[in-house]
């Protein structure tokens, strides 16, 4: 099977104020955009050194604590961490991240003014020990949903990826069937990663993708591999979440006003002085209602799970 063709676009977030029509486009066929500088300067430095502590927590070990996932790794076969769940509460530069004007003028572009943020984690590959991350879809369209806005995460790399640490696409698979799709991770299974049909997607530290839950994508395990954090936050359009779950309605407002929080935060972050901030304002059913405090910054998915 002949490697895949595609005529590559990425956007520069150092000279855009959001993606353009064009790259829309790349990103609805090919199920993934990259964003070169997301993060520069004081703001990736602030991200990195945030990271590293929850990574250092993390090596040392934490006990009963079910956001710090780990496992086998993929040089040594020792337990190593490899997730860190819900990152946005642990730290107040991940909170002014969520508020990137770059970021969520693009969101809206592709999803519509009622996005909302769902996820957030940060997956590892630690050095030399970097796990395989077999051919997978992060989720599959909620079941009846018609709408054919994407639903998507927000890649943020840490650290440079090469082609020892980098993710590997399938461009297209979003638009390809749930059998279909099947039927290619099932062909390399759990230990195999065969890329003849994919391409590498390489990024330097403070770049970030945009890459579609339904696209397939995953990668090799490391040999020698460097530090790879990459942290993700997925976005769904609010009118899938309100009309066909996976989340309650009440995790809706709840959201919103974290989201409302975090721009906030956003706006009293020193580098973030001088930008043009975002404003959400989402309509309809999720139109916004009073302002509340925002308790806490962690809503575990499963507490707000539809039946």
């Amino acid at each position: 099977m002949s490697k895949p063709q595609i005529d590559m676009r990425y956007a520069d977030a150092r000279t855009q104020d959001c993606i353009t029509e064009e790259q829309a486009r790349f990103f609805l066929d090919n199920g993934f955009l990259v964003i070169k500088g997301a993060l520069q300067g004081e703001e990736l430095r602030t991200v990195q050194a945030e990271m590293e502590k929850q990574v250092a927590k993390g090596v040392a070990g934490v006990q009963d604590d079910p956001d710090y996932m780990y496992g086998k790794g993929g040089k040594t076969g020792r337990n190593v961490l490899r997730r860190i769940e819900y990152v946005i509460d642990k730290s107040d530069p991940m909170k002014a991240l969520l508020g990137h004007p770059f970021i969520l003028r693009s969101v809206e572009k592709l999803q519509g003014r009622s996005f909302i943020p769902t996820w957030d984690s940060m997956v590892l590959k630690m050095p030399g020990e970097g796990i395989v991350v077999p051919w997978h879809r992060d989720a599959e369209v909620p079941a009846g949903c018609t709408d054919p806005r994407p639903i998507f995460n927000v890649d943020f790399y840490l650290d440079p990826a090469d082609l020892a640490t980098c993710l590997w696409v399938i461009p297209g698979s979003n638009k390809w069937s749930i059998e279909a799709c099947q039927a290619r991770i099932q062909r390399d299974g759990a230990e195999r990663f065969s890329t003849e049909d994919a391409i590498p997607v390489p990024l330097e530290a403070g770049d970030a993708i945009f890459h579609d839950i339904t696209v397939l994508h995953g990668s090799p395990a490391g040999d020698g591999n460097p530090l790879r954090r990459t942290v993700y936050y997925e976005f769904r359009p609010g009118e899938i979440e309100w009309n066909y779950g996976p989340h309650t309605r009440e995790y809706l407002g709840l959201k919103q006003q974290m989201l409302l929080e975090c721009l906030d935060r956003r706006a009293a972050a020193p580098y973030a002085q001088g930008e043009e901030p975002f404003v959400y304002n989402p309509e309809g059913d999720l139109a916004l209602g009073e302002r509340t405090k925002a308790d806490t910054f962690r809503y575990p998915h499963l507490a707000y799970w539809r039946d």
